[in-house]
């Protein structure tokens, strides 16, 4: 395992990534939500472990205490910059993959750069405006309601506030507000689910059972708007599948 900060020029300025890759083969971006790169990093080293793949986990800028420069202020345009980073890395048949907002960073990704992306793995994807199944709005809720509601066993995964240190709390205070930059005070995108159509790349949506944040049937609504896309329900997982139930998100991607 290796990280490496990759500096990519874009219009709204010069944007610093920090990655970290792990194994070789099949090259693969894992994009993480706004419960910061710890969410996914347990299952990079899985992905690493099991499967012939060479997995890209970058830091989203602003998460993890990392700069974010202000012109980087959407979704849209983070997956612009990730573009950018498989391009400077000469990467095609890329799998995509995020968890919540990572998801729609992802899907944006796949809009993106149709040329490099072949595969996309949404779990537990954020950002499509739904009238009838509409998401959770998390702006005014505790950490222990946000912890009810994205757990299948949330009393084995709450946190207490009073015992992080400082430099934690900034941390993710920081990583707060950058969720909420990208994207935007709705979480979500009108335009979203109209632009899925276009998605070209084999396509997986995975989704918690449990998932009080964004319900199945928000997911399914997801599914529905990517053409030819398969959605599956993972028992016994919430809002983070590849946190609670690995094995079972793991054996999905062996079918890619």
């Amino acid at each position: 395992m290796s990280s490496r900060t990759y500096t990519l020029s874009m219009p709204y300025g010069e944007i610093p990534v920090t990655v970290t890759e792990r194994g070789a083969g099949t090259p693969v971006l894992l994009l993480h939500g706004g419960a910061g790169p710890d969410s996914v990093a347990g299952f990079a080293d899985l992905l690493a472990q099991r499967l012939p793949v060479r997995v890209l986990t970058p830091v989203n800028p602003g998460f993890g205490g990392t700069p974010r420069p202000d012109g980087l202020d959407s979704a849209a345009k983070l997956a612009e910059v990730y573009g950018r980073l498989l391009a400077e890395l000469s990467l095609t048949g890329v799998t995509v993959a995020g968890s919540s907002i990572g998801g729609w960073i992802a899907a944006e990704v796949a809009l993106a750069a149709p040329d490099r992306v072949a595969r996309l793995v949404l779990i537990d994807a954020g950002g499509l405006l739904s009238t009838d199944h509409p998401a959770t709005d998390v702006s005014s809720l505790t950490l222990d309601q946000i912890t009810d509601l994205s757990w299948a066993n949330p009393d084995g995964h709450r946190i207490d506030l009073s015992k992080l240190t400082d430099a934690q709390r900034a941390i993710a205070g920081g990583n707060r507000a950058a969720m909420f930059v990208y994207g935007g005070p709705a979480m979500a995108d009108p335009t979203l689910a109209a632009r899925l159509g276009a998605v070209a790349a084999e396509t997986l949506v995975i989704w918690g059972e449990a998932d009080g944040m964004m319900t199945p049937a928000y997911g399914e609504e997801y599914a529905a708007a990517i053409p030819g896309s398969e959605f599956h329900v993972l028992p016994n997982a919430g809002h983070l599948p590849q946190l609670e139930t690995p094995e079972a998100v793991l054996a999905l991607f062996e079918k890619l």
